[in-house]
């Protein structure tokens, strides 16, 4: 055994005696945890019942904190919602005595847990049963906290429409109760919650931190200032929105959170002729879910960087008949390479030399040895920059969709694989109704919104294996590949139907609006043709009356 696994295994050893330790002292406290909550159902006075809650809720905080670190992952949890519970019983100011009997023998039940979890294998193989709730497959769970019902339902109903499970609480204690049942996959808060002492921010402060992971937060307020924008920031606020709220734009924020949780692993290529510390290298930033290739022969860099299309490059500054910088400068030789971030990778302290070396075609520079989580921290920031520079590069600023001319070569692509697979496949050209008088009206800030709405709105619906585009000012292309023209004019005519439910919000007053769809599919067409069929019975929906989806004949 090397020293290195030497480690490894000390480290372990001494992991599995904190673990023992944790359980034993687990058996000491649980029995006081039940003790405590015995001694809460006894108390008569309000006073002393909520003296007890405050020290049950400390207990629950500590235990939910630590529970999860030694392995004891279902009792941590268990902890955690009961702590919420605990303070959603100290909020109300007022106990009733069939919850408090309902919640005393939760406590007690927590407590006597210990006895059918003596180790932390056995709670960590339980901790499989619990998860944020039930859910459909790839809908995702908003709450909302907001005490202005209208406003708190219209964000509601709008998103719900998004195709989200959205709730809206007009209360914190509705808001805790509801926790205590499953976690939602992101919150909306408002600052200002009317006659209540705490404001939203400061609920969602406390909130996070009783969180094994926080959750993602976007705040509504009508205090656009900096110091309530502070605020937001320093609880990780990942949206902040001022009131009327443009639920459109919030929505599309949602989107971009979850995309972001929800991506392809980042790609990163590392170029070094040590073949220890690169496979070390690779090793770490796989255990934090990227996609990583090692090349140790600099002369097979470029099959690589065709083949693997990383999104971040570490390049060793010193290699035998290659430096890091000549290399790099070789990659740029191709502009499609040209967005690839490259980090050089050297023992070299020399800040004069370092300079040197990123002066050419470098974008930073990492000092040997690195840390795990810096290197993990640099990499993934250069990645996650990179991706998005990407995007903003290939798709409509606007929409986040194809451009123009993407959008028609996948119609070029799915056709010429219709034809070879011999299944159908469906072009839909569809537009906003009467657009130019929502700018007119509204101006082209809201009009932008619009467009934004249905973009988010087509993405939600359609399926990830179909393509969608912008395809100029208020008018979307999509590609159905797989999809008959019967099936998709039933698929746009129910999108059409949500959309006119969406609610714009104007400078003087809310409106909706609609759109109309062409669809065309047919055997042996061009691109060009299906493409011109699609534009046809577009035409005919608009002066049909609009607010139609219509699908093309075959001439």
């Amino acid at each position: 055994m090397d020293k290195r696994q030497q480690q490894l295994a000390d480290l372990q050893v001494h992991l599995q005696q904190l673990g023992e330790q944790f359980a034993q002292r687990l058996r000491e406290e649980l029995p006081q945890l039940a003790d405590k909550a015995q001694q809460l159902q006894q108390a008569a006075e309000p006073g002393e019942q909520l003296a007890y809650l405050g020290e049950l809720r400390e207990q629950l905080h500590k235990l939910a904190g630590s529970a999860g670190t030694f392995g004891f992952t279902e009792l941590g949890q268990r902890a955690r919602e009961l702590e919420l519970q605990t303070q959603q019983w100290l909020n109300s100011l007022q106990l009733q005595q069939q919850g408090l009997q309902a919640f005393v023998e939760a406590l007690q039940q927590l407590a006597s847990s210990h006895q059918q979890a003596a180790t932390p294998r056995q709670q960590a193989s339980a901790s499989n049963t619990l998860s944020k709730g039930a859910r459909a497959e790839s809908v995702y769970r908003i709450y909302i906290l907001e005490d202005q019902a209208k406003v708190g339902e219209t964000i509601r109903l709008t998103l719900n429409t998004f195709g989200y499970e959205a709730r809206h609480f007009l209360t914190a204690a509705e808001l805790d109760a509801a926790l205590v049942e499953g976690l939602p996959d992101a919150l909306i808060v408002d600052v200002n919650l009317g006659s209540t002492q705490q404001s939203g921010l400061e609920y969602a402060a406390a909130l996070q931190k009783r969180l094994e992971e926080p959750l993602p937060l976007l705040v509504i307020t009508t205090q656009y200032d900096f110091h309530t924008q502070l605020q937001a920031a320093r609880i990780g606020a990942m949206g902040f929105f001022s009131k009327p709220v443009d639920v459109a734009k919030l929505e599309s924020r949602l989107e971009r959170c979850f995309a972001q949780q929800s991506g392809e692993p980042y790609r990163v290529l590392i170029v070094d002729d040590d073949r220890d510390l690169s496979n070390r290298y690779s090793l770490v930033l796989r255990g934090a879910d990227m996609l990583v290739e090692v090349v140790n022969d600099p002369q097979q860099l470029f099959e690589a960087m065709a083949r693997f299309n990383p999104e971040v490059l570490l390049l060793d500054v010193n290699m035998p008949d290659c430096s890091g910088p000549e290399l790099a400068q070789m990659v740029r030789f191709n502009d499609d390479w040209l967005r690839v971030p490259i980090i050089y990778l050297s023992a070299e302290t020399d800040i004069a030399l370092q300079m040197r070396a990123l002066i050419k075609a470098g974008d930073d520079f990492v000092t040997k040895p690195i840390s795990d989580n810096s290197l993990i921290a640099t990499v993934f920031a250069r990645a996650q920059r990179a991706r998005l520079l990407s995007n903003a590069l290939s798709r409509d600023s606007l929409t986040g969709l194809l451009k123009h001319a993407d959008i028609k070569e996948q119609v070029a692509i799915e056709q010429e694989r219709a034809q070879r697979s011999g299944k159908p496949v469906s072009v839909v050209m569809l537009d906003i109704d009467h657009f130019k008088q929502v700018n007119d009206s509204h101006g082209h800030a809201v009009g932008d919104n619009v467009i934004r709405a249905l973009a988010n709105l087509l993405r939600q619906r359609l399926r990830r294996i179909d393509s969608l585009g912008r395809y100029g000012g208020e008018e979307f292309m999509a590609v159905l590949p797989d999809c008959t023209g019967e099936q998709a004019l039933h698929i746009l005519d129910g999108i059409r139907q949500q959309f006119s439910l969406i609610r714009f919000a104007g400078e003087l007053s809310e409106f909706s609006v609609s759109l109309s769809a062409g669809v065309a599919c047919g055997q042996g067409l061009s691109a060009a043709e299906l493409m011109e069929q699609a534009d046809r019975a577009l035409y005919q929906a608009k002066t049909s009356g609009r607010n139609l989806v219509r699908l093309a004949t075959e001439n």
